[in-house]
C-alpha cells in the first residue's frame, strides 16, 4: 500500500479525541413492521452501546432483527419506542433534515452489495459523501480521496470505473467511502457476504484496522462466524432481543 492509514487527512466530521468512549447508544427500542393482522413485533427493547476503537458483531439467524436494528442505529428509519443517542446527543426522536446531517457527518456505511456508482471512478465514488457533507475545498477532498483508495490498496487504480474494478476492489472502495467524513460509527451490514474468503479476509482486516487507528467503532451485521469471532465482542440475537 502507497500510504499508511495515519497519513489520511482529519476532516471536520472527526470526533476523536472527544471526552467519552463511548459515541453510539441506543436504549429499549422498540420497531413494529406491517400492518393489522400481518404486524410484527420486530425488535423487542433492544438496549446496546459501542465504544471508540471497538468491533462488535451482531449475529442471529436471518429475520431475529439485525438488519433492522443497524437501519435505525444508522437514522434511516425511526424506533417505534426508545433512544438513540450519538456522541451523547439524542437522534431518534429529531426531524429528516437533523438526522440526515447527523449521519453524514457521524456514521459510514458499508454494506454487502457495494451501491458504489458505477459510472462514476474509485475517486468520485469516495468523494461523493465529503460533496454532501461540505466542509473540504475541493481539492482537499481530492487529496483525501486519494489517500484513503492508497490506504485500501487501490492507489493505483483511482480513475478506474467502477465496472473496471473485481468485486472485492468495489467492496474496499466502499470502505474508503465510509471512512470519507472520519465518521464515529461505522456500520456494515454482511460486509464480507458477497466475497471469496480471500476478499471476505481482506476487507475486514481493512475495515477493522482503519476504525481502529482512527478511533471509530464498527458495528457490523455478520452470519460468518469466523469474522464474529475475530471482532472485540459479539452480540447474538434471536427474535428481536439480544440473548
Amino acid at each position: 500500500m502507497s500510504a499508511s492509514p495515519s497519513s489520511v487527512l482529519p476532516s471536520p466530521g472527526s470526533s476523536a479525541g472527544a471526552g467519552t468512549d463511548t459515541v453510539l447508544r441506543c436504549e429499549d427500542l422498540h420497531r413494529y413492521l406491517g400492518q393489522g393482522e400481518g404486524r410484527v413485533h420486530v425488535l423487542k427493547g433492544v438496549s446496546f452501546e459501542a465504544k471508540r476503537g471497538q468491533i462488535y458483531a451482531i449475529v442471529g439467524p436471518s429475520g431475529c432483527g439485525k438488519s433492522t436494528l443497524l437501519y435505525l442505529l444508522g437514522l434511516l428509519d425511526q424506533p417505534d419506542a426508545g433512544q438513540i443517542s450519538i456522541n451523547g446527543q439524542l437522534m431518534s426522536n429529531n426531524d429528516d433534515a437533523a438526522r440526515t446531517a447527523a449521519r453524514g457527518a457521524n456514521i459510514g456505511f458499508v454494506f454487502q452489495f457495494h451501491f458504489l456508482m458505477l459510472e462514476f471512478s474509485a475517486l468520485e465514488n469516495v468523494m461523493m459523501p465529503m460533496r454532501k457533507l461540505g466542509q473540504l475545498t475541493p481539492p482537499q477532498m481530492v487529496e483525501r480521496a486519494h489517500q484513503l483508495l492508497s490506504a485500501v490498496g487501490l492507489g493505483d487504480k483511482t480513475h478506474r470505473l467502477g465496472t473496471q474494478l473485481s468485486g472485492g476492489e468495489q467492496q474496499r472502495v466502499a470502505i474508503a467511502r465510509a471512512l470519507a467524513n472520519q465518521p464515529s460509527i461505522i456500520l456494515a451490514d454482511e460486509p464480507t457476504g458477497n466475497l471469496d474468503v480471500k476478499n471476505s479476509g481482506m476487507v475486514f482486516d481493512l475495515l477493522t484496522r482503519l476504525a481502529k487507528d482512527h478511533g471509530q467503532a464498527v458495528v457490523l451485521v455478520t452470519h460468518n462466524p469466523e469474522i464474529a469471532h475475530r471482532c472485540d465482542a459479539v452480540r447474538p440475537m434471536r427474535d428481536g432481543v439480544f440473548i
